[in-house]
Formats: structure tokens, C-alpha cells, sequence
């Protein structure tokens, strides 16, 4: 019974540094290290998307789309809000959409 315990210790040290392996090679993008690669920080992400559509953040998050990484930043402007993408490594503005919707409620019972 010991060497069959010790087999399956060594598959799964095994299968563990293979997926590490890829994961470090590129295979697999770790989301919190990717930002890192951003030439601008969040913070500076939020200001310029702020000033573009004149409010205040309420949420930020740096997320993968089918066109690459960008900052996904909702601004709340009176009694609008609008979801602007900025640009991680320019720090221009890519879109900006009035959201008409509050996806974040969608589950949520009615008023």
C-alpha cells in the first residue's frame, strides 16, 4: 500500500509542475499578472475615463477582450452611467457607452 501512495504522490508532483510549466511558458495567462504588463496604472485608467465622461468612477477592472487587455471603467455622471474602455498602454479612450442597463442587479427583486 505504501509504494502505491508514493506513486500517487510523484503523478501528482509531476502533473503539477507540467501545468506550471505551461502557465509560466504563456499557455495560460494569469489574470493578476497581466496587468502588470499595462504601461499605465489603474489609477491613472479611472482619472482619464473620469474626465471623458465627467463623473466619478463606481467600478474598474482590467479585463481580457477579444481585441486584447483593457481597463473597463463605469462612471457614474447625474443621473447617468456611462462603461468607458481605456487604452492600458496609450491611455486613450477605445469606447464609451451610456449604460442603460444595471447589469449588476439584474437578479436582484424589484423596487
Amino acid at each position: 500500500m505504501n509504494r502505491y501512495i508514493k506513486i500517487s504522490i510523484l503523478t501528482a508532483i509531476i502533473a503539477a509542475s507540467g501545468t506550471a510549466a505551461y502557465a509560466t511558458q504563456g499557455g495560460m495567462e494569469n489574470d493578476a499578472l497581466s496587468i502588470t504588463k499595462a504601461k499605465i496604472p489603474l489609477s491613472q485608467a479611472v482619472t482619464i475615463a473620469e474626465q471623458h465622461a465627467n463623473g466619478k468612477a463606481a467600478r474598474a477592472e482590467y479585463e481580457s477582450t477579444k481585441h486584447g487587455w483593457v481597463y473597463d471603467v463605469e462612471v457614474v455622471s447625474g443621473p447617468k452611467v456611462f462603461d468607458v474602455k481605456v487604452d492600458p498602454d496609450k491611455g486613450t479612450v477605445i469606447s464609451s457607452s451610456e449604460d442603460k442597463a444595471d447589469r449588476d442587479d439584474d437578479h436582484d427583486k424589484k423596487d
